[in-house]
């Protein structure tokens, strides 16, 4: 079956709503969501946050986490997901944050370079991930990988 229309069943039977806050992947993981007819029943928003000001001002992520850890972080993809639940009143709030290239990456930070978090309400995980082709390739790997986590959450409710 189709995973955004597995989330979308999952979600629509536990009833359960999802927000995203989005960076590397420009909204395509809420695109792909809102592509199933009704995803309004359990899809509240999306945010596209693609710069450190939008992280802070819109989703509430520390300015010190971003100066400590750099925007492309466990930390800052923890704290965007819980602003997007909080802010969206959702059930789940799912993000994510990366380098999709083809410049911007580093040694310790390279082109491809993915986090994820998931906050359910009582515990916000996060993922690394580092993904490989072009921008693109690396753009709906991460929203289909995010995609899949929000799945995880709403199967583990």
């Amino acid at each position: 079956m189709d995973l955004a229309k597995e989330v979308g069943k999952t979600a629509s039977k536990k009833r359960r709503t999802i927000a995203l806050a989005e960076s590397i992947t420009g909204g395509l993981a809420g695109s792909l969501i809102t592509d199933i007819p009704g995803s309004s029943d359990y899809f509240l928003a999306s945010f596209v946050t693609y710069s450190n000001d939008a992280k802070m001002n819109v989703l509430g992520v520390e300015r010190a986490t971003i100066e400590k850890h750099g925007a492309v972080s466990a930390q800052v993809a923890k704290e965007m997901a819980s602003g997007a639940r909080r802010i969206a009143g959702a059930d789940i709030g799912a993000s994510c944050t990366g380098i999709a290239g083809p410049g911007g990456g580093s040694e310790k930070k390279p082109i491809g370079l993915v986090f994820l978090a998931v906050d359910d309400g009582k515990s916000v995980r996060s993922e690394r991930k580092v993904f490989c082709g072009d921008r693109w390739a690396i753009k709906s790997q991460a929203a289909v990988r995010l995609l899949e986590l929000v799945l995880k959450a709403l199967q583990s409710e």
